[in-house]
């Protein structure tokens, strides 16, 4: 039996933090978010991916950072992998290999990064063009965060209503916002709570749920406006308001959980009091996960860093910008 010839493709996908946050869906299947949101690609973390398609093949493999991950686990990734195989109509199956430049499940958007890369690594496998606007909408397949990793800088996640209107779109270029992040990463470790089942409970369960959505949804022109005119103040006070209100959500729940650890509430306090005390201007953002990110302009960066330095080990402050959107090449 003749060999096919094997079809490889590379992307790099670097993860993003939302600054108006996607919380809920009301699609389970397609991912499709109850709400709008807007978010930052970060230069910082990220994932490589390398996919190999041949028909030779008897079923899709996944290896991540050496490991082989279990077929029964590979939901997900098999998920993305047919709608990149639908859309070109390729028979055969992948063998992926996959590194992550970034904590896994510790609330830093592993999941976005992995599964921007997947969908970026097999399109890129099968097809000479690099559609990044299908690409947003095969990585909402198996996370919707990883449909905003697909650009860089600030972008929008248009929540839609189908599969073809639920997609992401560049708002302002990586090089052309001054805004950054110390990440304080509070715990590296798996979550107790991921963030898939949290939204399902809090959906089901949080009375506050529903306001949550007519506010967010609310909220996004108003953030859409800061960003184009670079009004650092608007994006961080937007940013700290989109982020309290989902973590309330999440307390009013039932049973009630929280992703705060005491060091994400002490983070909060030291944050308020740069601003108050101190006159640095910078806010907080946590997604579903204990670690703090700390929104800043360029020139407060160090400033920021060496005086949470006073609280935290040099190791948990990670210092992040602007990142770019999929890159197909390794060079």
């Amino acid at each position: 039996m003749k060999t096919t010839d094997k079809k490889r493709g590379f992307a790099r996908a670097h993860t993003n933090i939302a600054l108006i946050k996607y919380w809920g869906k009301v699609d389970s299947e397609l991912i499709i978010p109850a709400n709008d949101s807007v978010s930052l690609t970060l230069d910082e973390f990220y994932t490589d991916t390398v996919v190999n398609f041949s028909e030779d093949y008897k079923v899709n493999e996944f290896w991540l950072n050496g490991n082989l991950m279990p077929y029964k686990h590979m939901a997900r990734i098999n998920r993305v992998i047919d709608a990149v195989k639908e859309e070109y109509d390729y028979p055969g199956f992948a063998k992926i290999r996959s590194f992550n430049h970034v904590p896994t499940s510790a609330g830093l958007a592993s999941s976005a990064s992995g599964m921007a890369a997947l969908a970026g690594a097999a399109a890129d496998a099968l097809g000479d063009e690099h559609d990044l606007t299908n690409i947003s909408r095969i990585a909402r397949l198996g996370s919707g965060s990883a449909s905003r990793s697909v650009f860089g800088g600030i972008v929008h996640w248009h929540r839609g209503s189908d599969h073809e209107s639920s997609f992401v779109e560049q708002v302002v270029n990586e090089k052309d916002i001054d805004l950054n992040m110390v990440t304080v990463v509070v715990n590296s470790h798996q979550k107790s709570i991921k963030s898939t089942n949290g939204m399902q409970r809090t959906v089901e369960t949080s009375p506050f749920y529903p306001t949550w959505v007519s506010e967010s949804n609310r909220m996004v022109p108003e953030m859409l406006a800061a960003v184009k005119k670079n009004d650092f103040t608007k994006i961080g006070e937007l940013a700290e308001h989109s982020a309290m209100m989902m973590h309330a959500t999440t307390l009013a729940a039932i049973p009630a959980f929280t992703y705060f650890q005491p060091d994400t509430l002490k983070v909060i306090r030291l944050v308020t009091q740069l601003r108050k005390e101190h006159g640095i201007e910078c806010y907080y953002t946590i997604d579903a996960g204990p670690n703090v990110k700390v929104l800043c302009q360029n020139k407060d960066i160090l400033a920021i860093r060496n005086f949470l330095k006073n609280y935290f080990e040099e190791r948990q402050l990670v210092i992040a910008r602007p990142g770019s959107g999929i890159k197909f090449s390794k060079n």
